[in-house]
């Protein structure tokens, strides 16, 4: 997969989601927006603005839509998008039409997409992120995070059948990297500088090594052995660092 067969999956969406619904913006964020984009390993991370909500047809037409476009595009594989209402767009704990996983579901878009739309989106279509999006409050994004790790990730790390897998182990690390910076520093990371934070963090360096092949190299395949071994070592990591985030406000893997 190459990056014009990208481009041609991205115009040619914006080009029929204009068709299906009223649209007012499509935006990208993710790896997309901040330049860590790899073609066939990286999401389609994308927003559209719609003008109103959205019926049981129109969610039909987007879910054929996007159905139609995996295929016909292999690209398409990795879009996923979620369809926020104009007049919600200032409501953070909105749930909002997403196309996802191959199915249509609702979801919110998180205080961290918000600020990735606002300091680099990328506008595929209408106006920017800055002249729609409302910004957001002191904290929110800090708020977001910690309650995430506490919520959702602390408890997965006491799930360990989950840690066999390797979209949990890229996630769960990447995860505790960008939330250390972010809480420590104030600013957004991407993916691939995760990693070298996971290095300074003391993350195993054979599971660092192995999540990079996995996004920018070749990866090898684990024997049953090797991924018990991995999963331990991560969930612990990931275990470790999230206790302390909540316990001192910083995230690391000490």
């Amino acid at each position: 997969m190459t990056a014009d067969e990208t481009d041609l999956v991205l115009e040619r969406f914006v080009a029929e989601v204009r068709q299906v619904v009223p649209t007012v913006a499509v935006w990208a964020h993710g790896s997309l927006a901040l330049g860590d984009f790899r073609p066939g390993r990286s999401d389609l991370d994308l927003i559209a603005v719609v003008e109103a909500p959205l019926d049981g047809g129109d969610r039909d037409r987007l879910a054929h839509l996007h159905r139609r476009l995996l295929e016909d595009e292999p690209a398409a594989a990795g879009l996923h998008c979620s369809y926020m209402v104009r007049a919600d767009l200032a409501e953070a704990g909105t749930d909002h039409v997403t196309w996802a996983h191959g199915m249509i579901l609702e979801r919110p878009v998180t205080p961290v997409t918000r600020r990735e739309l606002l300091e680099s989106g990328l506008t595929l279509y209408g106006p920017p992120p800055v002249e729609l999006l409302p910004p957001l409050r002191p904290g929110q994004v800090e708020d977001f995070i910690r309650r995430d790790l506490a919520e959702f990730w602390l408890p997965a790390t006491g799930k360990p059948w989950l840690w066999m897998r390797d979209v949990w182990v890229d996630l769960g690390l990447l995860v505790l990297a960008r939330a250390t910076v972010t809480l420590r520093d104030g600013r957004l990371i991407t993916k691939g500088e995760a990693l070298t934070e996971l290095r300074d963090l003391g993350a195993p360096a054979d599971v660092v090594r192995d999540i990079h092949d996995r996004r920018y190299g070749r990866p090898r395949p684990l024997g049953r052995v090797r991924r018990i071994r991995r999963a331990l070592r991560a969930r612990a990591f990931v275990r470790r660092g999230i206790r302390r985030t909540l316990a001192t406000g910083r995230a690391d893997g000490s």
